[in-house]
Formats: C-alpha cells, sequence, structure tokens
C-alpha cells in the first residue's frame, strides 16, 4: 500500500516515486499548507492542476476547526475538502513552538484555544487517534519542538520527549492505510539529532521529518543539521524537511538528499504582496510597478502571468481588492510547483550542479530583483 523507490542519484540529490493509497508523489516533493483544511484563497481543484502531489495539514487546528465529528460525517479529510491525491497531517508539535499558553510534560501537551480560551490536553495517543480520524495518508508522532533555538537544555528535554512520545504513538498506532512516521528533533546540536535518531530507528519508521528547524538559527547553521541528518538515516528512509521551503532553501537542501518540502511562506508572502521570479522576489506593491504592462514574471507561463499586467496587480493590492492576493499566491505556488519539476528533471538527467548553478546565477537572494 506504501512504497518509495529511488529512481535516480546525482551526488547526494534524488528523485524517486513515493506511493501512498491516494496516489503516486514525485519526489523531490514541496506540499503546500492547508493548515484548516485549505490552501489560503486556492482551491483543491487549483492546486492539484498546477502539478501539486501532496499537501499537509495540521490536526490540532482541524481539532478546533471544524472538528473531528464534521470531518468523520464527511468521510474524512480528503472528501471533505475534494483532495483526492496524498495527504499529511503535522501532530500539532511545532503549536507548542507557535503558540502563546502551551505547557509540556512527560505525558503530554496542554493548549489553549486562543478563541475560546478552553484548554486541551494531547497526549502521544490522542494525537494519533485525531489524526486517525481525519484520514491523512501519512501522520506524524507528536513532538516536542523548542522554543528557543540555542537553548541546550530545553533541546535536551525536546530530545527525550520526542523520543518517549515517539514509542507511544508507534504503539498506539494500527491503521492500515496510515503510514506513522517519525520527527527528529536536536536543535543544531549533532549529537543530540544523532541520539534522536538513534532511538527512532528502533521503531523502523518509514520516513522522517526533520523538525525544529527555522526558528530562530542561521540558515547556515540549518544546512549543517540537514546535511548530518540525510547522511546518518538509512538511505531507503523518506526524508521530510519540515516547515522550510522558500526556493534557495529548496534547492539546496534538495542537494543534500531531501525529499519532501513543506512551507506556507510562499503563500503567505503572497497575500502580503511579494512575488516571487525565477530572478528573486519582489515586492509588487513597489512603486516601480505602477505602469509596467508587463508580466509578474516574463518566464513563468502561469495563467496570471499569461493574462494580468504587474500594473493590474499592484492596483488590486493598493485597492485592497481580495482578487490580487489570490492571484499573486496562484502564482507563487505554481513558480514552487515548477520549481520542483526542473528539480526532479535535472536530477534524472544527471544535472542537478548545473540547474543549481544557472539557478542561483539567475535567482538573486538578498537583493530585491524588479
Amino acid at each position: 500500500m506504501f512504497s518509495f523507490k529511488i529512481n535516480k542519484i546525482d551526488g547526494n540529490a534524488r528523485s524517486g516515486i513515493f506511493l501512498t493509497p491516494s496516489g503516486t508523489v514525485k519526489t523531490p516533493c514541496f506540499m503546500p499548507v492547508a493548515t484548516a483544511g485549505s490552501i489560503r484563497l486556492l482551491t483543491s481543484q487549483e492546486v492539484i492542476a498546477m502539478g501539486f502531489d501532496a499537501i499537509i495539514l495540521n490536526a490540532y487546528h482541524l481539532f478546533l476547526k471544524p472538528g473531528l465529528d464534521v470531518i468523520r460525517s464527511c468521510g474524512g479529510i480528503h472528501n471533505f475538502m475534494k483532495w483526492d491525491k496524498t495527504a499529511f497531517t503535522d501532530s500539532g508539535g511545532f503549536q507548542i513552538f507557535s503558540l502563546p499558553d502551551t505547557t509540556v510534560d512527560e505525558n503530554g501537551v496542554s493548549f489553549k484555544d486562543p478563541e475560546s480560551g478552553t484548554r486541551f490536553y494531547f497526549t502521544p495517543e490522542k494525537v494519533i487517534e485525531i489524526q486517525q480520524v481525519i484520514g491523512a495518508d501519512i501522520i506524524m508522532c507528536l513532538d516536542y519542538c523548542p522554543k528557543i533555538w540555542d537553548n541546550l537544555e530545553e533541546l535536551k528535554l525536546s530530545v527525550d520527549i520526542t523520543i518517549q512520545w515517539a514509542k507511544r504513538c508507534y504503539v498506539y498506532h494500527s491503521k492500515e492505510k496510515q503510514q506513522l512516521w517519525g520527527i527528529i528533533q536536536g536543535g543544531i546540536d549533532t549529537r543530540l539529532r544523532e541520539k534522536c535518531i538513534e532511538n527512532l530507528e528502533t521503531l523502523s519508521f518509514s520516513g522522517y521529518g526533520i523538525g525544529g528547524l527555522s526558528i530562530g538559527e542561521p540558515w547556515e547553521k540549518s544546512l549543517e543539521v540537514i546535511d548530518f541528518v540525510c547522511k546518518k538515516i538509512n538511505k531507503s528512509k523518506v526524508i521530510y524537511l519540515m516547515g522550510l521551503g522558500m526556493p534557495e532553501q529548496i534547492v539546496e537542501a534538495v542537494e543534500l538528499g531531501v525529499d519532501f518540502f513543506d512551507c506556507a511562506m510562499p503563500t503567505r508572502i503572497g497575500r502580503n504582496g511579494t512575488t516571487l521570479s525565477w530572478r528573486g522576489k519582489f515586492n509588487i506593491k513597489s512603486a516601480s510597478c505602477k505602469d509596467e504592462n508587463v508580466p509578474l514574471d516574463p518566464d513563468c507561463d502561469c495563467f496570471v502571468c499569461r493574462t494580468y499586467s504587474r500594473a493590474y496587480l499592484r492596483h488590486l493590492f493598493n485597492a485592497r481588492e481580495l482578487l490580487g492576493m489570490r492571484l499573486n499566491s496562484y502564482h507563487n505556488l505554481y513558480f514552487i510547483s515548477k520549481l520542483m519539476e526542473k528539480i526532479r528533471k535535472s536530477i534524472e538527467s544527471g544535472n542537478f550542479q548545473d540547474f543549481k548553478k544557472s539557478f542561483f546565477n539567475q535567482y538573486q537572494r538578498k537583493e530585491q530583483y524588479a
């Protein structure tokens, strides 16, 4: 029912096919974020048409809204949101980092609903139960994502608790149509990462998420951790870099051996007026775009670039028309889809390094392209 086949390796970069009950996923794969059951401002059908094979949802947020009874009555998350491809659910461990008023002990985590003020206590077993009702194809163990990236004592506690919770999740999980993956914590300390890997590998997970990055540490340190983890994990396992997915990050992490990515940033910055292009990102609200009767990106063939001008998109944002956010979000996600397609083709043809060099020769990382 589940399988992962690596078709081509170019250095440490690899392309392959991941099979799930909901279909085929081409790797390396980027998963758009559908936290509460939607990719913001876009339909499931539009995202599928762009070429995406999988999405990531959040168990904590879906538990709050619409609630498990609603999802169950609608036949599971695939039917509920009309997504007929592979779906992942995150366990809610990242909310330990991102939400206020969370408390952790060895048995679980207490969350406070920011709207109602109600407290919910999630044990590892409860999180598995929630994800089983949601009905995603791939579900994640509950993990402890630390709040401070360079607090060694918290990192140690995070690893110890994550290991114990993974063992409990593994024992409790029983659904054959779902695959359970572990999450590797440890911050930028490779000794802690190694400890986490060695303990999780005793449970024989088919895939591993690299968690606890992009929480404040320098990107160079993140790359060192990603490289270390990719080299330590058995090559037959799927490697999922959680929460990172800007273009330059994707290219560099693929080079190290990462298979899956997710990130809300492409659509979030799209809603705020930042546009991705093959020459870098720029602000569509900038005065320089006021009378530019040209596509967002001349090298993009998405329907937005084929139809509308920068001047029109800038006008929509300045007039506070929601259409501007929607069109810019569509373009950014389409850009990521094409980036993944080019990455896969370059690996399959043995030219990934040439692609990487060409990409960074054109893509400006820090200076805003205009």
